[in-house]
């Protein structure tokens, strides 16, 4: 009996001693690194940032919805609606372009960016609205493909992902990242 109580104290020991190192390790760190549960182990990331990691986290669902009509309004061709999602003046970073743009130019923008198209259709793949933790960046990413017909009558389509930068309700940053779909082997 007394070796039973002896083992099951020392097993006890062994466990709150264990217990203690896993909280002191996941209670301390840096604002360069997430808090990282006890059984994970910190990894040695091989690329330094800038800037403190911002520690993102679900953000609010109705800067999605703002992103989402401004897209659906620019594939409608209605340019006055896609424009007034748009702050007083937006960073864009397009395929080829990269410019801040004041709000009142950007119909005229718009409008030239739908020239060419017949018809253009957008299906979304997801899309993910974050914000940094102590609230100062709010980001929407969506992920979806574009297929048009242009006013030649050839189709075409890309996948595209694109990532806005909401500030006070409104889109001052819009980044678009492209990939075109093989062409069909003949």
């Amino acid at each position: 009996m007394k070796s039973f109580l002896f083992l099951l104290c020392s097993i006890l020991f062994a466990v709150a001693c264990h217990n203690n190192a896993d909280k002191s390790e996941s209670s301390h760190g840096d604002n360069s690194t997430p808090t990282l549960s006890a059984t994970e182990e910190a990894p040695d990331y091989p690329f330094q940032l800038k800037e403190a990691y911002k520690d993102w986290q679900p953000g609010n669902k109705k800067n999605a919805w703002i992103v989402m009509k401004m897209l659906k309004a620019w594939e409608t061709k209605n340019v006055s609606e896609c424009a007034s999602y748009f702050g007083d003046s937006v960073r864009l970073g397009l395929d080829y372009f990269e410019k801040v743009v004041k709000h009142d130019s950007l119909p005229a923008m718009l409008e030239e960016s739908l020239a060419d198209f017949a018809s253009v259709k957008i299906e979304m793949d997801d899309w993910e609205s974050v914000i940094s933790k102590n609230q100062k960046e709010e980001w929407v990413t969506l992920w979806y493909k574009q297929s048009w017909v242009d006013k030649k009558g050839k189709a075409d389509s890309l996948a595209i992902t694109d990532d806005a930068k909401i500030v006070n309700g409104k889109i001052v940053l819009f980044d678009e990242k492209i990939r075109h779909f093989p062409t069909a082997k003949k």
